[in-house]
C-alpha cells in the first residue's frame, strides 16, 4: 500500500503532463461559455459593457504581445484598413450578442451564435473564392430549426433577443471569414490587437455621439470592475492567445471540434449560476440537443470527407507514378 501511495503523485503528474493541453483547451471553452453569463452578471448596458471589454482587451493584449515579442506591424496599408474595418464588425457582434443575452438568457444568446455556420457557408465561398458546400448549408438549416424550437414564444423581449442573437451570428460569420483571409499573411494576434483598438475607438465615438461618453460610463461598482477585468483580460486576451498556441500542439481539427462544446458549457453554467433552468422548458432542451448534434455532425463529416479526399489524391499520385 505504501508503494502505491508514493507512486500516486508521480502517476498524476505524468497524466497531467500528457493531457495538460486538452485540459487548458476545455478551460478556454469554459471561459467562452462564461462570457454569456457575464452579460447577465455585469450591471451595464450592452454598448458600455463592450466598450470596457475591448478597451481592457486592447491594453492587455498589447502588453502580452510586448512581453511575448509578437509582431505589431501589418504587411500592407490596404490590409491594415481591412483589419480595422473588421474591428467595427467585431464590436457590433459583441454589442448585439450581449443585447440578446440581456433580453433573454445566456444560454439562448450562445445558441443563437450556432447559426454562424449558416452564414459562413455562403460568405466563405464569396470571400475566400472556394466552392459552395451544400452539406454546410443543409446542416445550417437544421440549426435554424433548433433555434426555432429553442425560441418557445415569438413575442416581446424574446423576439427582440432572437433578432439581436441572429444578427450577432451574421456579424460573427463576417469577421470570422475575413479574419481567415487576413490570417494567411498576418499573425492572428496582430489582427486581433488592431481589431480591438478599432472597436474601442468606434464605440467611444458612438457613446460620445449619443451623449453617453460621460462620468456615468466610469461609475462602475467594484464587483463589475472585477468582472470586466476578467472579461477583457482572461476571456478575451488570454483566451485568444492560448487558443492560438493550442492549435499548434493539438491541431486545428481537435480545437475546432472541442469548441463545439461551448453551447453545452453555457447552458450548464446558466443553470448553475443563474438558475436558468427555471425559465427553460423541454422544447428548449430539444432544440439545444438538435443544435449540438448538428455541430458535431458537421465536424465529423468534414473530417471524413477530408480523409476521403486525401486518400483519393494518394491513389491518384500512385497511379501517376506508375
Amino acid at each position: 500500500m505504501t508503494g502505491v501511495s508514493k507512486d500516486a503523485p508521480v502517476i498524476f503528474l505524468n497524466m497531467f503532463e500528457a493531457y495538460k493541453n486538452h485540459i487548458l483547451l476545455h478551460f478556454i471553452i469554459l471561459l467562452f461559455g462564461f462570457t454569456g453569463i457575464l452579460g447577465k452578471l455585469i450591471d451595464l448596458d450592452a454598448v458600455s459593457m463592450v466598450f470596457h471589454r475591448v478597451l481592457i482587451a486592447s491594453v492587455s493584449l498589447f502588453i502580452f504581445m510586448l512581453i511575448l515579442k509578437r509582431p505589431l506591424k501589418v504587411q500592407s496599408r490596404k490590409r491594415f484598413v481591412g483589419i480595422c474595418l473588421t474591428g467595427l464588425v467585431v464590436g457590433a457582434h459583441w454589442i448585439t450578442f450581449f443585447q440578446a443575452v440581456q433580453l433573454s438568457t445566456a444560454s439562448f444568446g450562445v445558441l443563437c451564435l450556432s447559426t454562424t455556420t449558416l452564414h459562413v457557408s455562403w460568405l466563405e465561398p464569396l470571400v475566400m473564392k472556394r466552392k459552395f458546400s451544400k452539406l454546410e448549408f443543409g446542416l445550417s438549416l437544421v440549426v435554424v430549426l433548433g433555434i426555432f424550437l429553442v425560441t418557445e414564444e415569438f413575442s416581446g423581449n424574446q423576439l427582440k433577443a432572437l433578432f439581436f442573437g441572429l444578427t450577432s451570428a451574421l456579424l460573427a460569420a463576417t469577421f470570422s471569414v475575413f479574419n481567415a483571409k487576413y490570417a494567411q499573411t498576418e499573425k492572428p494576434s496582430t489582427i486581433t490587437l488592431y481589431e480591438m483598438i478599432m472597436a474601442t475607438v468606434a464605440i467611444a465615438i458612438l457613446l460620445a455621439a449619443t451623449g453617453n461618453f460621460n462620468t456615468n460610463l466610469w461609475a462602475i461598482s467594484v464587483e463589475d470592475i472585477g468582472w470586466l477585468l476578467f472579461l477583457g483580460i482572461v476571456c478575451t486576451s488570454f483566451a485568444f492567445l492560448a487558443i492560438v498556441e493550442l492549435v499548434k500542439h493539438l491541431g486545428a481539427f481537435t480545437v475546432s471540434l472541442s469548441i463545439n462544446l461551448e453551447p453545452v458549457y453555457a447552458i450548464v453554467l446558466g443553470i448553475l449560476i443563474l438558475n436558468e433552468n427555471q425559465k427553460l422548458g423541454m422544447q428548449f432542451y430539444l432544440g439545444s440537443v438538435i443544435i449540438v448534434l448538428v455541430i458535431f455532425a458537421n465536424a465529423i463529416l468534414k473530417s471524413y470527407l477530408k480523409k476521403k479526399k486525401n486518400s483519393s489524391n494518394m491513389v491518384l499520385d500512385k497511379d501517376l507514378d506508375a
